[in-house]
């Protein structure tokens, strides 16, 4: 078997902030894979915006050197590397004054009057501040029109106040269905394999309740601490950073009902009522910590304080909780929810723990281990089911534990490029498929949730614990599971 490559229409994409991190990093280096798998049509273009005066040469020399800086492979084995750069021009945009504006309606080649099925999308890698100014722009200079597409990264807001204003002011010149609020964690592959296991297997549904489902735990680990973002992140925390979205969406993807259908509307609709049904989560069913300095294999680096220059920081770089959601699936099946920086790998995976058989007939063994479906994103994406087994040989019937892997990309024998979460989201985009985007009410009702979270923090002065850098985060996050007499999975790369 073989990946198809469905070839998506010509399009204008617009990409505000294009000298920055996120662009350089991701979005070209996306946007090349696409262009040599020959998905991109060949005249499709690429404007670059950002404030720097640089000529148009001058800056896809820039895309050029990131290019072989992050994907230096796809740059040696293709020759069309010219080709692509061709397809990108660059403006200089005052966002705030009037400079450039002109240009850039010019540049676009789409607009109401035309059928020349040219897909016209603009994406703001910018500070999440300028989201509504550059939409407001884009319609006072009649640069978008009703069929453009605009896309935003987090954060959308900091609370369900600045969330709600958001969403207003992106409404003034764009309808919900032009808006495209990016999570990449949902373009990952493992992650949309998830819906397809749930949904075209009838093996798995049966059992996906709290019947048979003794608890879930969603891991998202990362082996970094927050230096060179520790302005932005103190600001944030894992919580806003990582729990309301990234955590948030994973636990959406495992819990929801079946939608009617694929269609991105009946899918949201089910993320909506997931986070609606989420039950308030108690003090004492989370754990926050800060990292320590460390000295790692000979490799000395800062404590969380150090690294976000604030002695007297509360902001947590780790926490772990436990959510309860109260619907007839899952009534007594709890989720336990962590992330952390400084951790013992980068490991991001969801564990679906199974209850145990009501009667064990074999003898008990050490060995012996409830059934679990490990959901791995990151990195080696996979998806193991261990099960327990005859251990091989004479003296006995001894168990042991067994694994099935069901590591698609072995189902399909590597023939598949597996692409990056942002080639497949920007692709949707052109596309016109919201399915992987959240909507406006999805992210006003996550921050809902989360806010009396946080105002419960700030009443309490509430300060995180400190944990060991490398380590699997503090103590108190072990005894959260233990007291319910259950154990973490083992952040394992």
């Amino acid at each position: 078997m073989v990946s198809r490559i469905i070839p998506v229409d010509n399009f204008d994409l617009v990409v505000f902030g294009a000298t920055g991190d996120l662009a350089m990093r991701k979005i070209f280096p996306a946007l090349y894979h696409r262009f040599i798998a020959q998905q991109m049509p060949a005249d499709a273009r690429i404007i670059g915006v950002a404030r720097s005066d640089v000529s148009e040469e001058n800056f896809r020399k820039l895309v050029q050197e990131n290019l072989q800086k992050f994907c230096p492979q796809s740059v040696k084995q293709h020759d069309n590397l010219q080709d692509f750069l061709n397809n990108i021009q660059y403006i200089s945009i005052d966002v705030h004054g009037d400079k450039g504006w002109a240009l850039l309606q010019k540049a676009m080649r789409a607009d109401d009057d035309t059928d020349n099925n040219i897909v016209q999308a603009f994406y703001l890698s910018v500070n999440p501040s300028l989201f509504g100014i550059i939409a407001s722009k884009l319609k006072q200079h009649h640069i978008a029109h009703k069929q453009s597409r605009i896309i935003i990264e987090k954060p959308f807001g900091t609370d369900a106040a600045s969330a709600k204003a958001l969403n207003a002011a992106l409404r003034t010149s764009f309808s919900e269905q032009q808006i495209y609020r990016i999570d990449h964690y949902l373009g990952k592959e493992t992650v949309q394999n998830l819906m397809v296991l749930r949904f075209a297997n009838a093996l798995w549904e049966p059992l996906w309740n709290s019947t048979h489902i003794d608890h879930v735990q969603i891991t998202v680990a990362e082996n970094i601490g927050v230096q060179g973002r520790g302005e932005y992140y103190d600001k944030s925390g894992a919580m806003r950073d990582m729990v309301q979205n990234h955590l948030m969406q994973l636990l959406c993807l495992t819990a929801m009902e079946p939608p009617s259908r694929f269609h991105p509307d009946a899918v949201r609709n089910e993320k909506v009522k997931v986070i609606e049904s989420l039950e308030p989560v108690a003090q004492t069913d989370i754990v926050r910590g800060q990292y320590l300095a460390s000295n790692i294999n000979g490799d000395a680096d800062g404590s969380y304080h150090q690294h976000v220059n604030n002695p007297d920081s509360m902001t947590e770089s780790y926490i772990a909780m436990k959510v309860n959601i109260g619907n007839w699936r899952w009534a007594g099946t709890p989720f336990y929810l962590r992330t952390g920086k400084k951790l013992r790998s980068r490991c991001s995976e969801i564990a679906i723990i199974f209850r145990e058989p009501p009667h064990m007939i074999f003898p008990k063994s050490s060995h012996q281990r409830a059934n679990s479906l490990i959901i791995r994103l990151q990195p080696n994406e996979k998806i193991d089911l261990h099960t327990m087994a005859k251990e091989a040989g004479l003296g006995g019937m001894r168990l042991t534990e067994a694994v099935l892997n069901m590591n698609f990309q072995d189902t399909i024998n590597n023939q598949l490029d597996v692409q990056d979460a942002y080639e497949r989201l920007i692709m949707d985009v052109i596309r016109g498929s919201q399915t992987l985007f959240m909507r406006d009410d999805e992210v006003e009702a996550a921050w809902e949730w989360i806010d009396p979270i946080i105002d419960g923090w700030h009443k309490a002065n509430h300060r995180p614990l400190p944990y060991e850098a490398g380590s699997a985060g503090p103590d108190d996050a072990l005894m959260l599971m233990h007291r319910d007499g259950r154990r973490w999975q083992e952040i394992e790369p």
